[in-house]
């Protein structure tokens, strides 16, 4: 079985809206002021210990865009590795990309079942929201930025639901990013919730 790993950049409000510059909100870009070259290697290892990446179309796109021009170890691996797109347009997808066919949850579990290493979601917040009001999520990494902006996009799902999950680990980086890895857990006692 696959691990699949969902890693996101979010504010301490827990948005994930335009954190690299996007139109769609009046503070985008939140993350450069606090980016740094630990970042950058964190990032970068995390993209080499993968085997593919889970996306969705829009993240896709502006992946793509960003990437395909680039050189160098970080560069080389994102356009090398294989690319599973949600998307409801596959006929024009490039860039070592392939469409997740029919039902999303389906394809994500068929993805799982197969042979390979990790897939490693990044942005792409619908599917994030789809990932883990299914269940499909095995480890969530959230990079904690220092700054909250009272609106936009979260990652967490709106939901009756309530998700139980466990504190793997942390680091602290020294502009104050702390990146939490949590993975999926019982209810606190091994209570069920239902």
């Amino acid at each position: 079985m696959r691990t699949l790993i969902v890693s996101i950049f979010v504010t301490m409000d827990g948005v994930m809206e335009a954190p690299g510059g996007e139109p769609s909100h009046p503070f985008t870009g939140w993350v450069e002021p606090h980016f740094s070259s630990e970042l950058y290697e964190e990032k970068q290892q995390e993209a080499l210990d993968v085997e593919s990446l889970l996306v969705g179309r829009v993240t896709y796109e502006s992946l793509r865009e960003g990437w395909s021009p680039g050189e160098g170890i970080f560069a080389d691996k994102m356009n090398s590795m294989r690319k599973d797109v949600v998307t409801s347009t596959p006929g024009d997808l490039t860039w070592n990309a392939v469409a997740v066919d029919g039902d999303v949850v389906a394809g994500v579990q068929a993805l799982k079942r197969g042979d390979g290493g990790p897939m490693l979601v990044i942005g792409s917040r619908t599917l994030v929201h789809t990932l883990l009001m299914n269940g499909l999520v095995d480890e969530l990494r959230l990079m904690v930025f220092p700054v909250i902006l009272g609106s936009g996009s979260r990652w967490y799902p709106q939901s009756r639901e309530k998700f139980h999950m466990a504190l793997a680990n942390t680091r602290r980086f020294p502009n104050d990013v702390v990146l939490l890895t949590y993975v999926p857990s019982s209810a606190p006692g091994g209570q069920s919730d239902s």
